[in-house]
């Protein structure tokens, strides 16, 4: 049984570490399964390979002990809502039956992540459908439909509409991201420049969780958008 608790996908192997590693490390510090699915093989990307990018997903895996991890090799920089593509999300949204889907930002520098977020969005509710009939390793899937999508943030300064305090876990996220090491700053490196490349875009991984944190009364934090409003039970967890 490969259920998990949440599913994380990105448009490119990286894109979830980036955004929402923090938080991942900690819902499995927690006990939490959690799932990765990269839809591309980010084979456009100016620094290394597609072959680089699945060695460093590997190790970025391993770092914030991810339970399982799959790639589904869409095409880099031509993600598009098309049926093929929503029915290779809702064959994993049903494999992995997660409670919450974690996926791109809804509006970004990059174009695939934007279109990943409609993508995925538009295959959670298609997940749900009886009439949709699915079959993976030889087995008719069951339906299912995650309870929230929420949407981290990356390139552009989205406001969130809520954060996770990520204090304990900001060091796991870097290493986690670093684990990339074809496509971050390295002084060392002989390849093209290009801007995740830089040494500001290293430390804006920092500063910006710790300016999130600052608006929210905690060291550092990530930020979501959702689609939905979130209804609290009790405010047990809420730092006031």
């Amino acid at each position: 049984m490969k259920k998990v608790d949440v599913l994380a996908i990105g448009a490119h192997p990286d894109d979830v570490e980036l955004g929402c590693g923090g938080t991942l490390a900690k819902l499995i510090s927690e006990g939490k399964k959690v799932a990765i699915v990269d839809l591309t093989q980010g084979e456009l990307g100016t620094r290394g390979t597609n072959f680089t990018r699945a060695e460093e997903a590997a190790e970025a895996s391993k770092i914030l002990g991810i339970s399982f991890r799959e790639n589904l090799k869409m095409k880099d920089g031509f993600l598009q809502n098309s049926e093929e593509y929503q029915m290779q999300i809702v064959k994993m949204i049903r494999k992995y039956q997660p409670e919450i889907v974690l996926s791109n930002a809804i509006d970004d520098r990059h174009p695939d992540h934007a279109k990943a977020s409609k993508l995925v969005s538009d295959a959670c509710f298609l997940s749900g459908l009886v009439k949709i009939e699915t079959v993976s390793e030889g087995e008719n899937q069951q339906t299912w439909r995650p309870k929230h999508i929420f949407n981290y943030i990356q390139w552009k300064n989205i406001t969130p509409d809520f954060v996770v305090d990520v204090t304990d876990f900001m060091q796991k996220k870097i290493d986690a991201c670093l684990a990339y090491k074809t496509q971050f700053y390295d002084p060392k490196s002989t390849e093209p420049m290009t801007p995740i490349a830089t040494k500001d875009f290293l430390e804006s991984l920092t500063y910006r969780a710790q300016d999130l944190g600052r608006l929210s009364g905690v060291d550092f934090a990530e930020g979501f958008t959702t689609e939905k409003l979130i209804a609290l039970k009790n405010f047990d967890g809420i730092i006031l």
